[in-house]
């Protein structure tokens, strides 16, 4: 099978490119590589360096199945530069739709985000609750939800609303709950938890990986599926975290009140099964920093990488 996949530097990207690889596909990834490039390469990968904004049909050539990532991915990032963030998130992703039924693309899985129903007060949050996104990036997942949903009578369309993903890839990133508090307890000795009692769903990266692969290779499986198997609250990741390094806690004040639970029911019942946990996030994270596999790099920060490197003041 031929894929398009766009954002494949990045976070998950590097995590999901070699499982795809592994299982025999061509793979052509569409990056802008503002984080660099991560990728090893191989005989059945193309890397191509490009802005998910300027598609030309060439990119479509052959492809049967489009996994889109690219996105300028969290609540702060977006909020640099708004303009930029509505033409990636919600503008690039009704070109490349469009441009997948055009070209004959019969399956779309698109990672949405989990963070697109707002403040809730239910217990769980399930696929049928009203969106009430709060960010820009927020509001760009849901406005590319609905156009990617106007096409489900012309392609397989999955979309894929991710908890917060935690743990190990070769372009990190250490600005996401565990991978933050973790990093401040090897490298600090003091973890700094703001509020700690907002409760946040989690993924490992391979688990979100590996829902991936199960879509691509289940085309059937159609709709909108949460993907987050732990919610736990701040205060109780940084003490996950000082069980395997020798941290003390701060807890400040918080001036953000997101708190929410994911339920993931909808997909459990597909017959996909997660098989990493937060606590094995954590435990790898330590065994990486001390090896010297894993370091605090720049390029791991999203929003000081984005102002140093693209963001004009």
């Amino acid at each position: 099978m031929k894929i398009l996949l766009t954002g494949g530097c990045g976070y998950k990207g590097n995590v999901l490119t070699p499982k795809l690889l592994k299982a025999g596909h061509q793979v052509r990834v569409l990056d802008t590589m503002w984080f660099g490039n991560d990728l090893h390469n191989h005989p059945q990968l193309e890397v191509i360096q490009q802005d998910v904004r300027m598609l030309n049909d060439d990119l479509f050539d052959s492809v049967d199945t489009i996994i889109h990532l690219a996105s300028v991915a969290n609540d702060p990032a977006g909020d640099l530069d708004p303009t930029l963030t509505w033409e990636i998130g919600a503008l690039a992703t009704m070109q490349l739709a469009d441009k997948a039924v055009r070209h004959g693309v019969t399956q779309f899985i698109y990672s949405s985000s989990g963070s697109v129903y707002g403040l809730k007060d239910e217990k769980d949050v399930v696929e049928t609750l009203p969106l009430v996104p709060l960010s820009e990036y927020n509001k760009t997942k849901m406005v590319a939800e609905r156009a990617l949903l106007s096409y489900a009578d012309e392609m397989s369309v999955q979309i894929v609303r991710p908890a917060t993903v935690c743990g190990l890839s070769p372009r990190m990133r250490l600005d996401v709950a565990v991978n933050m508090l973790t990093m401040q307890a090897l490298t600090k000795g003091e973890i700094t938890v703001l509020g700690g009692n907002q409760t946040r769903p989690n993924i490992h990266v391979e688990d979100i990986t590996d829902l991936y692969m199960f879509l691509l290779e289940n085309p059937e499986i159609k709709g909108v599926f949460n993907a987050g198997f732990e919610n736990l609250t701040i205060l109780e990741i940084a003490e996950m975290v000082c069980g395997f390094a020798d941290a003390s806690i701060k807890i400040r004040e918080s001036n953000d009140p997101r708190s929410y639970r994911v339920n993931s029911d909808k997909l459990l019942k597909t017959g996909f099964r997660p098989k990493k946990t937060v606590e094995s996030a954590i435990m790898e994270m330590c065994d990486a920093f001390k090896i010297g596999s894993l370091k605090n790099d720049e390029r791991f920060h999203t929003v000081s990488w984005m102002k140093k490197t693209l963001i004009k003041s």
